[in-house]
């Protein structure tokens, strides 16, 4: 065997060690929306998997479950210890409003993943990001990664972002043989998202998805799933000492920017419900959303409330925020797996229990 192999400067043994811990990950957040598809590709493309999260969301007799705190050091280390690669996607979800948490997870905890990984011998990290840590509110028209971070953040969450995504790429240390980059991904979506389609849908529901904010041109990216753990696996495969991925961030989207209030109604009559017809300006809808946000602010040391119509969310629907994703497609060889028509239809099947009986 050995003289069939005369490339192998090692002992037989030491490279196949060395190629299956290659080929050993940890995915942090694993049971969540985009840790779970993580978790599906990794295996079918031959990687063994390790999963750490705060508690176990699915059964997989293939997968090695690890839970505890993110901010443990104590419990990280196991799930970590033997593994070459290590994706974090671990978050709370955008709309939560806990700021405390949002700090807690997003930086503290991101700060204890580098120790644990460098301490555990972990050889790659790979960041879930946002492309949101540029935005301001304003259009964005093809934005790229040389972007500076936004000065006024959208929201508490973003602004815990870019401190995240700060500490992560300033780790890139190649003299220790510890790489690590960001992925930039803008609008998740896909089959099992808890967020995006059951909230439209609540929303639906109530009537409360009659307007369209502007005149409905402002285009946005949405990106599959599926793209979206492409391009983490693309960059922890392109990743190493020589590349110039190491210490960078990548805008990964499904490169067919879509008018916002279009891909919004596409899932809403996918699912039996009526597409928004009636237009509300831009301006007033956020200077409304302005106005309530101060009402909330009054009020707040008396009655607690979560206002759904925010500035941050009319900015959201009414601009233009897409971002180039070629950046990617040279140094990484990107390119979407599944078109935005595809992805629309998959997910709207996938929610078929959240049809509207006609």
């Amino acid at each position: 065997l050995r003289e069939k192999l005369p490339i192998l400067s090692t002992p037989l043994p030491l490279a196949i060690l060395l190629f299956l811990q290659a080929k050993r990950c940890t995915v942090i957040g694993g049971c969540g929306f985009l840790g779970q598809h993580m978790v599906e590709q990794l295996l079918a493309r031959g990687y063994a998997v390790n999963v750490f999260d705060i508690r176990q969301g699915f059964d997989n007799p293939r997968v090695q479950f690890f839970l505890g705190d993110l901010c443990s050091q104590q419990d990280l280390y196991p799930a970590l210890k033997g593994v070459s690669t290590v994706f974090h996607c671990a978050s709370p979800p955008p709309s939560s409003n806990n700021r405390e948490l949002f700090y807690r997870v997003n930086y503290i905890g991101t700060k204890n993943v580098i120790e644990t990984c460098k301490e555990a011998g972990v050889q790659k990290l790979i960041l879930t990001s946002s492309a949101s840590v540029t935005f301001e509110g304003v259009d964005i028209k093809n934005g790229t990664e040389d972007r500076p971070y936004a000065m006024k953040p959208i929201d508490y969450y973003t602004e815990t972002k870019i401190l995240q995504e700060r500490v992560v790429l300033g780790a890139h240390d190649p003299e220790k043989n510890f790489l690590t980059t960001a992925i930039r991904p803008h609008g998740i979506f896909g089959p099992r998202d808890p967020q995006l389609v059951p909230i439209l849908i609540e929303a639906a529901k109530k009537g409360k998805m009659k307007f369209v904010i502007g005149n409905g041109k402002n285009l946005v990216d949405f990106t599959f799933v599926e793209n979206v753990v492409h391009g983490h696996i693309l960059a922890a495969e392109h990743l190493s000492r020589d590349t110039a991925l190491g210490g960078k961030a990548f805008h990964i989207t499904n490169d067919e920017p879509i008018p916002f209030w279009t891909f919004l109604s596409r899932i809403l009559t996918g699912l039996n419900y009526e597409a928004p017809t009636y237009h509300i300006p831009y301006w007033l809808a956020y200077y409304l959303a302005l106005l309530v946000s101060l009402l909330v602010m009054v009020i707040s040391p008396v009655i607690q409330l979560q206002p759904t119509f925010t500035p941050m969310r009319v900015a959201l629907a009414g601009t233009f925020h897409y971002y180039s994703c070629e950046k990617a497609k040279k140094l990484m060889g990107y390119r979407p797996l599944v078109t935005m028509d595809d992805a629309v239809d998959k997910t709207v099947r996938s929610f078929h229990h959240l049809r509207k009986v006609m």
